[in-house]
């Protein structure tokens, strides 16, 4: 049997699925396609053994390459899925793909040189498990013997939200095939004619290889990254288990992509066509189609209501808000508690622009989700006015925030689920549901879960600024500065 260690990529910003993917907290971390998210499917998918047409293929504890806001989301959410990650890297900043896989192929070669690797995007949906293992089986031959393999996409449409593979002929379903070109996001109607043509795929961004083979494709066709991304692994630093690469290092490494820095350039490239079910969910026409309309091409969510609508998708991704649709088509509206997009479906790749515009006007909607995430928990703003905040916080069983105290507000804090352990200044006390504690401006305080379920607070802040700046920190368990 062969192992194949997983390598995911979780650190993207998600844009063209705004408003309920923002670069805080990106579409590979937020349950799209059912309870579970992106990221848990894409490690779940690639976990296990006797997988494979012959039972023949087992996969290794994932490799995961992300960035220091997002690194406890990781953990949280690989801990849910029951899956302990062989090591969770840290980029210092994007850098874009090149880097990162070389980075995780460089770290498995300093164990085992003959390790095989399997790069995957964390945001993909792969509801065909079995054809996609048989597809990683065909791709085994081809590593074997020393070659890298792409994955590509039988195309279902003229998409223009993809790049393309060309293949010197017609696509011979699973077997591995040689590459002619790189093609990037094509216009509708040179898409319309690669579909026609019959031998073009869609780039998957999926790669296979064994990575001493990885590192040495990079070596030739690419050592300008090579040296930098040696120098980031060499000087890492083990942080609470993550392991850190180096800032200034890494900082020098060039921004791009794997295909640019090798894949075009490398002799020894094959490609696997997978023709099973698969989407990036690249854009909100992408999760329509993936949600399964209903005969007159609807699709809604839960809060979410259509009349006499025909191929329109109506989402709410809050219990607080319910959204109506009435005689639409071809229109994707959907409603957060800060946010509200509607669009034309066809206009589902422009979404990227709204975010444009947005950050042009500093609107805090552009990048900051409505629940902010921490490492002990999540908390959401209520109500902001201009000489208070009320919050909403939830903290894991077990999870204490930072030992802090505030220059410019005083808190009231209301337990309405579970119980706090509460420290102010030198007075330790618990307070249980329907109890409340004042925190004067100026102490030194902590609240602390000591419980086994999830503990819920009201926080009522009070001062002249309330702003998230406004800490000084003096203790954390979880090493933020």
């Amino acid at each position: 049997m062969t192992t194949i260690t997983p390598v995911l990529l979780c650190g993207g910003s998600g844009t063209r699925l705004w408003p309920l993917s923002r670069k805080s907290y990106p579409k590979q971390f937020v349950p799209l396609m059912g309870e579970e998210t992106l990221f848990q499917a894409s490690a779940r998918r690639l976990h296990g053994r006797g997988l494979g047409p012959d039972g023949d293929l087992g996969f290794a504890s994932p490799l995961v390459l992300t960035n220091a806001d997002f690194r406890f989301i990781v953990t949280e959410q690989l801990g849910l899925a029951g899956i302990d990650p062989r090591a969770v890297l840290i980029e210092p900043e994007g850098r874009n793909t090149a880097p990162a896989i070389l980075a995780a192929a460089s770290y498995l070669v300093a164990s085992d040189p003959e390790a095989v690797m399997l790069v995957a995007p964390s945001d993909h949906v792969v509801p065909d498990a079995a054809s996609f293992y048989a597809a990683v089986a065909q791709g085994l031959g081809p590593v074997r013997e020393g070659r890298l393999v792409t994955f590509g996409i039988a195309p279902t449409h003229a998409e223009t939200g993809y790049g393309y593979l060309e293949l010197e002929g017609p696509v011979d379903d699973g077997a591995p095939q040689p590459l002619t070109r790189f093609v990037e996001k094509p216009d509708l109607g040179r898409a319309e004619d690669m579909l026609a043509s019959g031998n073009f795929l869609w780039n998957a961004g999926i790669f296979m290889a064994r990575a001493a083979d990885m590192v040495a494709a990079f070596r030739e066709h690419g050592p300008e990254i090579l040296g930098p991304v040696e120098a980031a692994l060499a000087q890492a630093k083990t942080d609470l288990g993550f392991l850190r690469l180096d800032p200034a290092s890494w900082a020098t490494a060039p921004d791009i992509s794997i295909d640019y820095a090798v894949m075009e350039k490398a002799p020894n490239l094959s490609v696997v066509p997978f023709s099973g079910e698969w989407s990036d969910l690249g854009g909100w026409d992408a999760v329509w189609r993936e949600s399964g309309p209903d005969e007159s091409g609807v699709v809604t969510s839960q809060g979410a209501t259509a009349i006499d609508c025909r191929d329109t998708l109506l989402r709410s991704e809050s219990d607080r808000l319910e959204i109506v649709g009435i005689g639409l088509e071809n229109v994707m509206a959907i409603a957060m508690n800060d946010a509200v997009l509607v669009a034309d479906m066809s206009r589902a790749q422009d979404v990227k622009k709204a975010v444009e515009a947005l950050k042009a006007k500093q609107s805090p909607q552009a990048t900051a989700f409505p629940k902010d995430h921490r490492p002990w928990g999540w908390f959401e703003s209520l109500v902001i006015g201009g000489r208070f905040q009320v919050k909403r916080i939830m903290v894991h069983p077990g999870a204490a925030l930072s030992l802090q105290s505030h220059h410019h507000r005083s808190e009231h804090w209301i337990v309405v689920e579970g119980t706090a352990r509460v420290t102010i200044d030198d007075e330790v006390k618990l307070v249980t549901e329907n109890q409340s504690v004042y925190v004067p401006l100026g102490a030194v305080h902590r609240m602390e879960n000591p419980g086994k379920v999830p503990m819920v607070l009201i926080e009522v802040q009070t001062g002249a600024y309330v702003g998230e700046d406004d800490i000084v920190r003096y203790e954390d368990v979880y090493a933020r500065n």
